[in-house]
């Protein structure tokens, strides 16, 4: 598609501000790649850049192109990668990254069902309670829970009304009583999480317009979501988990939601890639996959 590629050369262009740079990095000859611009000048009877010998920049008219171009661009390529998975069975190795909790209950039966329909894909798959670095690590993409704090990188959307939950096992709560409000949490073992040496020890809870933070503390902490949450299915404490990872376990009555009057913290779960060019078909459809297998379970 010469017209795509020309606005690809368009674009790059701008990023890079040199076209010679451009031309290397989508394997053109520079006069190809100027050929293209000047096509795309001559179908919009208007000049895109200021030229001199040493430097290249955008006219008016180039601004104003390059602001529709971007989005147009974006969804060329969805409606491509659209295509070619209705067109072909996709295949590959995925490499995943996914909180351990997360990735050991729900993603690993899930990635399962997914193979069954896709077989032609394989899996690598990395655990961890670690934040993964989808720049650095052998990962295609990872799920995260939480606002990416890195707006450099694609984020896609998987469950976005995902919040946590504060909740105990039943025999927990016969022995220790049940706290009626946050502030009761003062009195009882809580179980915390800690990544490094960071304990996330404060929790947040909103009801009417005032935020209350409760410090929590009395219980055991670990490293590993899932650890803490086998420690309150053992009665140990209250936990303050992403309801995703106690669904099950809330639908079954082997926890039990505590001062649901509260609105709790949000917990937004996405897929992170470096960029859009690494959405790949198989990419595309996992994630999908999963957010919809997310919104079923969130309706139990």
């Amino acid at each position: 598609m010469k017209a795509l590629q020309d606005l690809e050369i368009f674009v790059r262009t701008v990023d890079s501000g040199s076209l010679s740079a451009t031309a290397r990095g989508l394997d053109l000859t520079p006069a190809a790649a100027s050929a293209a611009l000047k096509r795309l000048e001559e179908e919009l009877q208007a000049p895109l850049f200021v030229r001199s010998t040493r430097s290249l920049r955008l006219t008016r008219e180039g601004e104003v192109f390059l602001a529709h171009c971007r989005p147009a661009l974006a969804a060329l390529r969805d409606a491509q990668l659209e295509l070619a998975s209705g067109r072909q069975q996709v295949r590959g190795m995925l490499q995943l990254a996914a909180p351990s909790d997360f990735g050991r209950n729900l993603l690993l039966p899930w990635l399962e069902e997914f193979q069954q329909l896709h077989p032609g894909i394989q899996y690598r798959l990395h655990l961890s309670d670690r934040v993964t670095n989808v720049y650095s690590d052998l990962v295609d993409a990872a799920f995260r829970q939480g606002e990416p704090p890195d707006s450099s990188m694609l984020a896609l959307p998987v469950h976005l009304t995902n919040r946590r939950v504060l909740c105990a096992s039943p025999a927990y709560l016969k022995a220790h009583g049940t706290p009626e409000t946050p502030e009761a949490l003062a009195g009882h073992s809580c179980l915390c999480f800690m990544l490094g040496e960071d304990v996330y020890d404060r929790w947040k809870f909103w009801r009417d317009g005032e935020e209350l933070a409760v410090r929590a503390s009395g219980g055991n902490i670990a490293n590993d979501g899932d650890v803490v949450r086998l420690w309150a299915l053992a009665g140990r404490g209250i936990i303050y988990k992403s309801r995703l990872d106690v669904m099950v376990d809330l639908a079954a009555g082997r926890l039990v939601a505590l001062c649901t009057d509260w609105q709790t913290e949000a917990s937004p779960m996405y897929m992170v890639l470096p960029g859009r060019r690494q959405l790949t078909p198989g990419l595309r459809l996992l994630r999908e996959f999963i957010g919809e297998r997310c919104a079923a379970l969130s309706k139990t």
